[in-house]
């Protein structure tokens, strides 16, 4: 049994998101115990951002045609691939960096998708069990002066859920810069309520995914 992690937060020592992915992966690893952990850190081993656009062109040629960077791109997305497909479950930690979706999980996604078990009409990963960790430095909900300006989760929820068809949990924690930027001072308690809602919603989505797996055995 195989859990497959991907970070993509550039702060690796004081991330928010990978430190409520640990929750995840802990009730993950209690219920399965003996279960292999796959990672993939972006801020370590970021995917280049020419990659995407070397396995599309590769498409368009025929394969005795193809330059070593479309080849070394083709090769990259199947690798990608058969980390997904070889997992029983996806643990996905991605920060809202600048309203939008991070650089980095966007050129892992594009390429991955690019592969044909994966991208087009592929079900290869509906109804996996997975689950979404996002933060976000300020607090974007409904009612807030910000509301809408959180560009990534619906996006996320989007690719996920009705690209890739996962059964998918979000796990969301608003407020993280709040500590860290004195004009956010003002929501220290509404940060720190916010903080162990997340982190109890870790804790059960966790254990929530390890018992969902038992109904999804990868094919």
């Amino acid at each position: 049994m195989t859990l497959f992690r991907l970070d993509a937060s550039i702060l690796p020592t004081t991330s928010a998101s990978r430190a409520l992915g640990d929750i995840v992966q802990a009730q993950w690893s209690a219920a399965h115990p003996d279960s292999d952990i796959v990672r993939r850190d972006l801020a370590v081993t970021a995917v280049p951002a020419s990659a995407w656009q070397n396995a599309v062109t590769a498409g368009l040629v025929p394969e005795s045609e193809r330059t070593p960077a479309q080849v070394e791109g083709t090769a990259l997305a199947s690798v990608l691939a058969d980390e997904l497909l070889a997992a029983d479950a996806l643990l996905l930690t991605v920060p809202l960096y600048n309203y939008g979706v991070s650089q980095h999980f966007k050129a892992w996604f594009d390429l991955v998708h690019t592969d044909p078990r994966i991208g087009g009409l592929s079900t290869a990963l509906a109804g996996r069990p997975a689950t979404l960790v996002t933060c976000l430095g300020g607090n974007y909900d409904p009612g807030s002066p910000k509301e809408g300006w959180d560009h990534s989760t619906p996006w996320l929820r989007r690719v996920l859920e009705d690209v890739w068809q996962l059964d998918l949990r979000v796990v969301r924690r608003s407020f993280t810069l709040v500590g860290v930027k004195p004009e956010l001072d003002a929501f220290t308690e509404q940060a720190a309520e916010l903080r162990a809602a997340a982190e109890a919603d870790a804790r059960r989505l966790g254990q929530d995914m390890a018992q969902a797996r038992a109904c999804h055995p990868v094919a």
